[in-house]
């Protein structure tokens, strides 16, 4: 028998105390989400280099988490999170090495999408779409009017779905000779 838990799901910006969790979060999402669109060795590599916490969103209140909090407990658990940047960096955590934190002119620049992440045991459920929903709307009140990322395979079809268009086929660098094929999307409002 399939019994449903009423689940309340609430965005909120992230802070400082949230980067042990969101780094467990990054680390189960990208191992349990991404291994049909990478090899393994892509995976590790990227999780070291490119993959992490970018605590300059969480600086700058752009970085966004999910709470999912059951209708019986108290207990809420982070169940996804991302964000949007008002600076040039298109992707990578405090660990990548082409960071690019200059700021970006809503006039003529697009602000960028970046490091949306959902637990396996959560996916498929809206809660990227609410986080999407919620960077969209803090960057337009920031004057920006469009948007772009650089998605993982993965996420491609889910960032279509949603009015993003693909641009360019992008490999980021990983040690090893080994590269992580990207997408850049954009988005246009």
């Amino acid at each position: 028998m399939l019994i449903c838990v009423p689940v309340s799901i609430r965005i909120r910006q992230a802070i400082p105390d949230d980067i042990p969790a969101l780094r467990e979060l990054i680390d189960v999402s990208v191992r349990g989400l991404q291994t049909r669109d990478y090899a393994a060795a892509q995976i590790e590599n990227a999780l070291k280099t490119v993959y992490g916490v970018d605590s300059q969103l969480i600086a700058d209140g752009t970085y966004f988490v999910a709470e999912a909090k059951s209708a019986e407990g108290n207990d809420s658990v982070i169940a996804g999170c991302g964000g949007w940047s008002k600076r040039q960096t298109l992707y990578g955590g405090d660990h990548w090495t082409g960071r690019q934190d200059a700021l970006l002119d809503p006039l003529c620049d697009a602000a960028k999408i970046r490091a949306f992440f959902t637990h396996p045991a959560w996916a498929r459920r809206g809660i990227g779409g609410l986080i999407l929903e919620s960077c969209e709307t803090a960057a337009r009140s920031a004057g920006f009017t469009r948007f772009e990322m650089g998605a993982t395979l993965t996420g491609v079809p889910f960032y279509r779905v949603k009015g993003y268009v693909e641009l360019e086929h992008l490999e980021v660098a990983l040690a090893d000779g080994l590269s992580l094929p990207i997408v850049r999307m954009a988005k246009q409002v």
